[in-house]
């Protein structure tokens, strides 16, 4: 027995059959009638204690001889809640893709008048984002025509809201990608001592970083990418639009990124 015999079997199981409800059969409605409700259907009389047994018994033998059935089960469960989820993205994307290529000039990587706009959503605290950093920029010395632009997002905790405020603050001076590597590059924990000593490493105006950091410049953008994140539904971080219609959520290969924008070119979407 393998998977399609299970999932009948499953619809059976949720259709509410044995758990005691279901639905009425659609039947024409008088007007103005309200339908009454459906009164609950005992188990009992839908099948019988050995009709039960039998179904348990079918697929437990079935999960014994080939436990590869449930592996299965949910690896195609995933892969339907990702292709949703990419869907929703690209609607979301397409809806407000103006807004995702726009960016202030720091936040722009690779080539400012690069033919396809990239689009990589990330938290300073990110594991995954920190992995993809060396890729993401040998990915830009391989295409020099492809424009990056990068939305900071704070999105694990208070540690990532306090590195993405210095990020930006450091910005206001001059020295938003100076930050940001300092930051994104290790795992140190962005406390008030650490950020003291990178901002005098970068030769910052102290004052006015540690006032920027909660300042209204710095509020607005932070606000201005997580609603950015909101609208295309991002699930999180990395995650990576190559122009509307393509999306690679995640960390991923150089080989997957470089087949990602071969596809978003194939698209023809993107500005």
């Amino acid at each position: 027995m393998r998977l399609g015999v299970l999932l009948a079997l499953g619809s059976m199981l949720g259709s509410g059959l044995l758990a005691g409800t279901t639905r009425a059969a659609e039947a024409p409605n008088p007007a103005g009638e309200v339908p009454a409700a459906t009164p609950a259907v005992n188990p009992a009389k839908v099948f019988t204690p050995r009709q039960r047994a039998a179904i348990v018994a079918i697929v437990r033998q079935a999960l014994q001889e080939d436990p590869t059935i449930l592996s299965d089960a949910v690896q195609s469960y995933r892969d339907k809640a990702l292709q949703r989820q990419q869907a929703a993205t690209v609607q979301g994307a397409h809806a407000v893709w103006n807004q995702l290529a726009a960016a202030p000039a720091f936040a722009v990587r690779g080539n400012p008048q690069g033919r396809l706009t990239v689009v990589e959503f990330l938290d300073p605290r990110c594991t995954y984002c920190r992995h993809m950093s060396p890729l993401v920029t040998d990915f830009l010395k391989r295409h020099p025509d492809v424009r990056l632009v990068e939305k900071v997002v704070p999105v694990l905790g208070p540690a990532s809201l306090t590195a993405s405020r210095a990020i930006f603050a450091a910005a206001q001076q001059g020295k938003y990608a100076e930050m940001r590597d300092a930051l994104l590059l290790s795992p140190a924990q962005p406390d008030e001592g650490r950020l003291k000593k990178l901002a005098r490493s970068m030769d910052l105006d102290m004052e006015r970083f540690f006032k920027d950091m909660t300042g209204p410049v710095v509020n607005g953008l932070i606000a201005q990418n997580l609603g950015q994140a909101q609208k295309v539904n991002m699930e999180g971080t990395p995650t990576f639009l190559f122009g509307p219609d393509t999306v690679v959520p995640g960390a991923a290969s150089a080989g997957q990124l470089d087949a990602a924008l071969e596809s978003a070119k194939q698209a023809g979407t993107h500005p």
